[in-house]
């Protein structure tokens, strides 16, 4: 997200944006949690490992999108303090 296009954005919109992206992160990490247990427990208790080695691989691939989702976040509420402080 550049720098300018969050100058660019009404307040609100930057507020709405903030809690979208809160609650997609939110669902993505309880969906990566689900995956990583169910994958170790298939991993421990299974004979057929490859299914759930292929399953790890891609729940290390997803978490992947998490440090971009907080910087997101990070920006937003940057942009927002610096807001506040000049009304």
């Amino acid at each position: 997200m550049k720098e300018n296009e969050l100058k660019d954005k009404p307040t609100e919109k930057l507020k709405t944006e903030l809690s979208v992206i809160k609650m997609i992160t939110g669902a993505l990490i309880g969906i990566l949690a689900l995956l990583f247990a169910v994958n170790l427990y298939g991993l421990i208790w299974r004979e057929n490992n490859s299914a759930f080695i292929a399953g790890m691989f891609v729940a290390f691939s997803l978490s992947a999108i998490l440090p971009m989702q907080f910087s997101n976040m990070k920006k937003i509420k940057t942009e927002l303090k610096i807001r506040e402080g000049t009304n």
